[in-house]
């Protein structure tokens, strides 16, 4: 079981009272309802932005930028250090 870590914060009493009835009408704990929400919306923009990455990656394999200026002397050196 992963271990636990404490998390604080200072909040208004107007979102304390918000959290409190989300997390009744749910039947969760405040920490829990906080806590859940938090992590949903942390997965959401996790697979968001993977797949924004997917599409970008695909995009550059299938139409890949020409090398530019620094590129192409990354490249010059390489060669002649390594001799390939």
């Amino acid at each position: 079981m992963p271990a636990t870590v404490r998390f604080e914060a200072r909040i208004n009493t107007e979102i304390q009272s918000l959290l409190k009835r989300a997390a009744t009408l749910e039947g969760r704990s405040l920490s829990d309802f906080v806590v859940g929400s938090e992590k949903n919306r942390g997965k959401n923009e996790l697979i968001h932005l993977s797949i924004a990455d997917q599409q970008y990656f695909a995009e550059a394999l299938i139409s890949p930028p020409s090398p530019n200026q620094k590129m192409q002397e990354a490249l010059h050196l390489s060669t002649s250090l390594l001799g390939e």
